[in-house]
């Protein structure tokens, strides 16, 4: 893996070809705009453009794949990632646990509601006798 310094010259680097390519179009255009444009000229900005250019790209395509890599959770050096990833899953898992212990405690609370509600109709102890006398 590359340093974070060595990153943001490689990135300093696609900048500076990206300028080039600016100057290389714009030499090209300005070589074209003229009364007496010399075709090689103009050929010769257009080519080292579409050759920049091409640099840029695959430059700039190995930075994403670098970064969807490092996106991915996978560990890397330097990255906090993956460990803020598993420290929001835990709160997560946290939070969904919690929902179901109050569902839990709702639920209890209302069984022993209907419980008590129904209790004065009960017989307390099983004592009683068909006259209702206590044996």
């Amino acid at each position: 893996m590359a340093a974070p310094m060595e990153r943001i010259q490689v990135l300093d680097d696609i900048e500076k070809d990206i300028i080039t390519c600016l100057q290389c179009a714009a030499q090209a255009l300005l070589e074209l705009s003229k009364e007496k444009s010399g075709q090689k000229q103009a050929e010769a900005n257009t080519s080292q453009f579409l050759r920049t250019l091409s640099q840029v790209e695959s430059k700039l395509s190995d930075q994403i794949n670098y970064l969807t890599q490092v996106s991915t959770g996978q560990p890397h050096e330097g990255s906090g990632y993956a460990s803020q990833k598993v420290l929001q899953m835990a709160w997560h898992r946290l939070e969904h646990v919690r929902s179901w212990v109050n569902e839990l405690d709702r639920l209890k609370a209302s069984h022993l509601a209907a419980t008590n509600r129904t209790a004065p109709n009960s017989v307390p102890n099983g004592n009683m006798t068909s006259s209702g006398t206590s044996t």
